[in-house]
């Protein structure tokens, strides 16, 4: 008698189900993470208004009027970044591109500047106490899922 080596087509078949099962589970994972990386280096942009809006707001004084903050940049800012805006009490929002992906491109992100009650600043001098980044009531158009967990509102 001979003997066969291998496996079955039933065999075979099972393994192929396991790994479809595993790559349907991992892929939107890995794709929304993917998303996240590139929206760490977006949120980059933010750092040369953040300080500037602050050390206005630190010294004392009153804020420039809307978009001459001395940090605005109009087009191509980054590679995932077009603008950079700073209203006159000191909110910065970011235009997004390059993602290839229609659900960030052109999309709004901003940052808002909070005084110790947690309340929008007023332009009165009082000092930053903290920022809060990607809140749609700020005016931001990306879904929450792609923000970083450093800038979720």
């Amino acid at each position: 008698m001979r003997r066969q080596a291998g496996f079955t087509i039933v065999e075979v078949m099972i393994i192929v189900t396991i790994i479809g099962v595993l790559a349907a589970l991992t892929l939107p994972s890995v794709r929304a993470n993917a998303v996240r990386v590139k929206m760490a280096e977006a949120l980059l942009a933010f750092a040369p208004c953040r300080a500037a809006v602050t050390e206005i707001y630190e010294g004392g004084n009153d804020p420039p009027a809307d978009g001459v903050w001395g940090c605005e940049i109009n087009q191509d800012a980054s590679k995932f970044v077009d603008q950079v805006k700073v209203d006159e009490i000191g909110k910065i929002t970011i235009s997004l591109h390059g993602f290839a992906d229609p659900r960030l491109d052109t999309m709004d992100l901003t940052m808002q500047p909070l005084d110790n009650t947690g309340s929008i600043m007023s332009g009165n001098g009082a000092p930053v106490r903290r920022w809060r980044c990607g809140s749609a009531g700020d005016g931001t158009q990306v879904a929450i899922q792609y923000l970083p967990g450093t800038c979720r509102g």
